[in-house]
């Protein structure tokens, strides 16, 4: 069983876009938690990383 965590920034307000991550053999899992059976996406631990900085430093567009 994997224990899904659930982004302390999702959520909230009216609001309902929720990102949950899980730890499993040194990779780090993403899914939506409002559609937890589509699917996931697969990182190792340094990719994951470099993604969290570069959406730190608004190197992406993440607008809908």
């Amino acid at each position: 069983m994997t224990d899904w965590r659930k982004s302390s920034h999702s959520g909230g307000g009216n609001d309902d876009a929720c990102v949950e991550l899980a730890e499993r053999d040194g990779r780090v899992w993403v899914r939506d938690s409002r559609d937890p059976e589509r699917g996931r996406l697969e990182f190792g631990r340094e990719a994951f990383a470099g993604l969290l900085a570069r959406v730190k430093r608004s190197d992406l567009d993440l607008r809908r």
